[in-house]
Formats: C-alpha cells, structure tokens, sequence
C-alpha cells in the first residue's frame, strides 16, 4: 500500500501561517510594552513566541535546509543563498530578544530594558514576516517552477 503524497510545499506554507499567528501575538506584546512599560503578561507572551521559534521556527528552517533546498539548488542557488542567510540573521535576532528579555525579568522596573526588549521584539517581527514574505512569493513558486512530481516526493521523504 502506498502512503499518500502530501505536498511539501503547502505543509511549509501552513507552518508559515502558524509562525505568522505567533508573529502577531509577539508584536502585539512588544506593542504593549513600548507603550503601557513592564507587564508580566507581556514578558509571558515575548518568551512564549521565544519557546515557539527555539521550537517550531527552529524545525522548520532546518528542514528547508536540508530537505528543500539542495534539491532546488540542483537548478538555481541564488534564492537558496539568501535564505540561509535570512536564516542566519533570524537567529542572531532571536539571541538579541532572549538576552533582552532575560534582562528585563532580572530587572523589571527599568524602562530602558523594557523599551529595548520592544523594540527587538518588533525587529524580529518584521524580519520574520520579510523572510516569511520572499519564501511564500519568491522561492516556492520557484520551486515549484523547477522541481518535478517526483522530487517533490524526494523533498516530502526527507521532510519526514
């Protein structure tokens, strides 16, 4: 019996809307404390979305990484180039947010921590739905251009 096909692309795609739920709630928190300053709440929020990319964003980067692009890279590097390094510069922003957030619990009346921890958490925003952005209109439909039926199962196999 053979398994059933799923389409590699719109399981990243759907990870994509996932991250960008996740996305809304951290720039709602970070929103949240550059305006009212410290709120436990809003400190709970940043480190929830921090859990989610060290988890979820983590995985999902990885597998594009490793399953995607060397089979598109068979046909075209450019696009791939720039999204590792899109990767790389996700997870030095995602270090700049923990070591901010970290701060701001050590020191919770400080606004200078907490106007700098906002302001992180709306950069990393931003960078992830740019990044979210170029993968979702540019690479996939790429990828979809290039590669076969049947390297689209070869992705999915080594997605798994």
């Amino acid at each position: 019996m053979q398994k059933k096909f799923t389409d590699p692309i719109a399981l990243l795609m759907q990870e994509h809307d996932e991250t960008l739920h996740q996305l809304q709630k951290l720039s709602k928190a970070s929103k949240g404390l550059f305006e009212k300053g410290y709120s436990a709440e809003h400190v709970r929020q940043v480190m929830a979305s921090l859990k989610f990319i060290s988890e979820e964003v983590h995985h999902h980067n990885h597998t594009e990484e490793q399953a995607l692009f060397p089979i598109l890279e068979r046909y075209i590097e450019g696009p791939t180039r720039i999204m590792r390094n899109d990767h790389k510069e996700l997870y030095k922003n995602y270090a700049k947010l923990r070591k901010a957030v970290t701060k701001v619990i050590a020191q919770k009346g400080d606004s200078e921590a907490v106007k700098a921890l906002a302001a992180i958490g709306k950069n990393v925003v931003q960078i992830f739905v740019n990044h979210i952005h170029k993968e979702n209109y540019i690479l996939f439909p790429l990828v979809q251009e290039f590669l076969s039926r049947h390297e689209l199962r070869e992705v999915a196999r080594k997605m798994v």
